[in-house]
């Protein structure tokens, strides 16, 4: 049951994240304020703003869960996050932040038009919106399980509606500012609470280093406890991500220049690997500990294989913390969750309306009319994200297959003509249709009717990847030959 202190606690952090959404509802004016903070924000800000986007509730419960299934070798996870951030920082940003001709784009899909073509942009939207619309779901679920989880008496589905609809309410009214700037408190806060509050209590609850070896079979203190196979389905799920998250694309845009861009991404990398990456892994190793101890028989019936792994964190956090702290930790890890479930939010709506409605209704991105269906386009897609969460279950999965499903059908594109100079609108339109209903195909076959084994126990996305790569390939080489032979015969330029 929780007590009258925590949840004082709670609800002035609730209603303080709220109190930003309606500060910045003053300030925004236009959709250049609603969607990329005006394009002037700082390295920490924006910095700790990708890292609390990219790490965020799910990672953060998720984590745990690996951290109590494998032990700190679910860490390599956010390894490739690392790699991702840094490999954007040198190759990725210079090309978007320092090509003048983005100077007013809004989202990713854009920049497939400016490569392509609109049909391209239109379908690369759809495919954006879906992805950010899973991965909103899935932190929504994330909340959902943390406070459940930390406190029984709360039904999953009370907990979903309750502070799915706060994450909503605040990120529509406030835009891409009140995300950044609360990024930056929530992340800080965060932190805080895992070293001083989390960690600590948590370490002295089980009975410190020596109990946790006594207990946990020695690979769960090894860094190898993996296959390869996972630590590739990792790279290749993970990477890509920071060359077309739209999220990251958002806060390109919002940076004040190159090096602004470039610093945040360096600050993100690091915040991600290794100092969330062991703390999340950590605290889900210790959650195995207490189980194993006993500590959640009163809360779960048939021991540790009744656990839901990525309930065990949660749990922990109410068996070790006393009143008053429980509803700071408690704050601290619905921060993660809201800095990215509000992200995430944002750049479907982004999707929706910059590449997608506005199409059609051709409005100037400072006219009222498109500000205002803005608000109204981000609060449907987070009910469709509410609803999406309502029938999932783990919170991890949700996210890898978002993930998987954007990247398999944008990377090959968007790589092609930033780094490649290949373009061709055939080729780029047929690959990401292509590589994107393979991974889902290929998911659903494999993962939920079980129908087949894809070979070597990798992951879907790779070749979804390796469809939509092939696609472009086949494509363009056959455009390009068919062009030749047209000069060849004189016809180009008739």
């Amino acid at each position: 049951m929780i007590s009258s202190i925590d949840a004082v606690i709670f609800i002035v952090y609730i209603l303080g994240m709220l109190g930003v959404g309606f500060y910045f509802l003053r300030k925004n004016e236009k959709a250049e304020d609603y969607y990329v903070g005006g394009r002037g924000m700082s390295s920490w800000h924006i910095g700790l703003s990708v890292v609390a986007t990219d790490v965020g509730g799910g990672f953060s419960i998720g984590l745990g869960g690996l951290g109590f299934l494998m032990g700190i070798s679910g860490s390599w996870m956010l390894f490739t996050g690392l790699l991702g951030a840094w490999l954007a920082a040198v190759f990725l940003i210079p090309a978007v932040r320092g090509n003048q001709l983005f100077d007013r784009f809004y989202t990713f899909p854009q920049i497939l038009e400016h490569f392509y073509s609109s049909k391209v942009a239109i379908l690369a939207g759809v495919i954006s919106a879906i992805g950010y619309t899973g991965f909103t779901a899935s932190q929504l679920l994330a909340g959902a399980k943390l406070a459940s989880g930390t406190f029984p008496s709360i039904e999953i589905s009370t907990a979903l509606y309750i502070m799915g609809g706060i994450a909503v309410i605040y990120t529509v009214i406030g835009g891409i500012k009140a995300v950044i700037y609360t990024d930056t408190f929530q992340w800080i806060i965060l932190l805080a609470g895992l070293i001083f509050i989390g960690i600590p209590l948590a370490y002295i609850e089980v009975g410190g280093i020596n109990e946790m070896i006594k207990v946990l079979p020695p690979e769960f203190f090894k860094l190898n406890n993996l296959t390869w196979q996972q630590f590739i389905n990792w790279m290749f799920t993970i990477i890509p991500i920071w060359f077309i998250g739209m999220t990251l694309y958002q806060r390109i845009y919002a940076s004040r220049d190159v090096k602004t861009a470039r610093k945040a991404w360096f600050i993100a990398g690091l915040f991600e690997w290794p100092i969330m990456a062991f703390m999340g892994v950590a605290l889900g190793l210790m959650a195995r500990v207490a189980a194993m101890q006993g500590a959640f028989d009163g809360v779960v019936g048939d021991g540790i294989n009744s656990i839901d792994e990525e309930t065990g964190l949660p749990m922990l956090l109410a068996t070790v913390l006393p009143i008053g702290l429980m509803g700071l930790m408690m704050s601290a890890y619905f921060s993660a969750i809201l800095s990215t479930a509000d992200s995430c939010l944002m750049a479907a709506s982004g999707n929706v309306m910059t590449d997608l409605l506005n199409k059609k209704l051709n409005w100037h991105a400072d006219d009222k009319k498109y500000f205002t269906l803005s608000k109204i386009i981000t609060l449907i897609i987070g009910m469709l994200a509410l609803l999406l969460a309502s029938h999932m279950t783990r919170v991890l999965d949700l996210m890898l297959v978002s993930y998987a499903f954007m990247v398999s059908a944008m990377f090959i594109p968007v790589v092609m003509a930033l780094f490649f100079n290949q373009r061709s609108e055939s080729a780029a339109f047929w690959s990401m249709l292509v590589g994107g209903s393979t991974t889902i195909s290929m998911s659903i076959l494999s993962q939920n009717l079980k129908l087949i084994q894809l070979p070597f126990g990798l992951d879907p996305i790779i070749f979804g990847i390796s469809a939509s790569l092939v696609t472009f390939l086949i494509l363009k080489n056959t455009f390009q030959a068919q062009k030749n032979k047209s000069n060849s015969y004189g016809i180009s330029g008739n």
